[in-house]
């Protein structure tokens, strides 16, 4: 990939390509802005092209649930605005339950959910089963499922909201890696890269896993880490059945919904340690085929296709970082939920730089609720 000149200044500079941040430059150019984006690789080759595409509003936490759901309705229209195929199935997400006290939290964000428009609604084992016949019913007590939520391709979301921000006058340069920024008097002058100096006054950072050190150079504290969480994709099965929602087993966060002719499969490592690790290791495996025996005998008899390793930006309750700190913008740390609230927190930056109310309230998410306030933890994280 050759090295992109940039031009020599910017309204706005966006840090980092992935769904965030193309969503992020779309909407402030659809608005009139002067936006470059910038990233370091290929448009979606940080975490977004790693994930695995589930789009839903079943959360605990009501803006959570609020920028989940306005997601929903974009992605729903996005053939529309920004334009591009993205695949979407909306063929629900199914929360398996074994644990009362989990049963007891997800009847709470159910009722929660419902108050604020989301479909979903509690399931028995047995319906549950009937919506995923894959699973084995031992031990669980109980299901939550939203028919509205499902899936749908990372990289075509990326594609779509690149090419319509470029429509509406944004730069896209890709290959260019940020080096700094430059401040005076406590506001930004310019964003420093490998191919040149951009004066600005604003920086959105959208740098997922990696934007810590891009708050740095901004003398912003974001406490992100990186997190490696490994998928697999089965080789084809036959007979799967129609309409298969994504599926997960809450207790062990064993998921999978399907790929093609077979199924993703993914589950978290409570022993993966922090950092940019990006390789994939078979250690994770053998609890992975202890969940999949369990819950899902049948996937337990497939071969796999292949996998991928991919980065979460964790915080530290689980939700994401989105605020300012005068001209530096961030909108990070989504721990797992950014491609699914992308299209919602591209609208909210738009209205942020450029001093707007946003559609939804987001203050709780700013960074500062670390400095004593009592935090909220997402409950329903995968």
């Amino acid at each position: 990939m050759s090295q992109q000149l940039v031009p020599p200044s910017a309204e706005v500079v966006v840090v980092g390509g992935g769904a965030v941040g193309v969503s992020t430059a779309f909407h402030l150019a659809e608005a009139g802005a002067d936006v470059l984006l910038l990233e370091r690789g290929e448009l979606g080759s940080g975490s977004t092209s790693k994930a695995a595409g589930g789009v839903r509003a079943q959360f605990s936490d009501p803006v959570n649930i609020e920028l989940g759901q306005r997601s929903l309705r974009a992605f729903e229209d996005f053939a529309r605005r920004p334009g591009g195929d993205i695949d979407l199935k909306q063929q629900g997400y199914l929360f398996l339950l074994s644990d009362p006290a989990d049963v007891a939290t997800f009847e709470g964000g159910v009722a929660l959910q419902n108050s604020m428009g989301v479909p979903s609604r509690m399931l028995t084992v047995q319906q549950a089963r009937e919506l995923s016949p894959l699973v084995s019913a031992d031990g669980l007590l109980a299901a939550a499922y939203s028919p509205t939520d499902g899936h749908c391709t990372p990289e075509g979301v990326v594609q779509g909201y690149a090419r319509a921000a470029r429509e509406h006058g944004a730069v896209l340069r890709r290959g260019v890696e940020v080096t700094g920024i430059d401040t005076s008097g406590g506001e930004i002058t310019a964003v420093r890269t490998d191919s040149g100096t951009v004066r600005t006054s604003t920086v959105v950072c959208a740098a997922g896993a990696w934007s810590a050190a891009i708050g740095g150079f901004a003398g912003v504290e974001l406490p992100v880490r990186p997190l490696r969480r490994q998928i697999l994709v089965t080789e084809p099965m036959p007979d799967l059945p129609p309409r298969l929602p994504f599926t997960i087993d809450f207790a062990t966060s064993f998921y999978f919904h399907e790929e093609g002719p077979g199924l993703l499969v993914g589950m978290s490592d409570p022993d993966e340690e922090f950092g940019f690790k990006l390789g994939t290791d078979d250690r994770w495996l053998g609890r992975l085929s202890e969940a999949v025996a369990h819950r899902a005998p049948r996937v337990a008899d497939a071969g796999v296709a292949h996998g991928w390793a991919g980065l979460y930006e964790i915080t530290p309750d689980h939700n994401a970082l989105v605020g300012h700190v005068g001209g530096f913008f961030y909108a990070t740390g989504f721990s797992g939920h950014g491609f699914l609230q992308s299209p919602a927190i591209g609208e909210v930056m738009r209205d942020l730089v450029l001093g707007r109310t946003p559609p939804i309230d987001v203050s709780g998410l700013d960074v500062r609720r670390f400095d004593g306030a009592e935090v909220r933890p997402e409950h329903n994280c995968v």
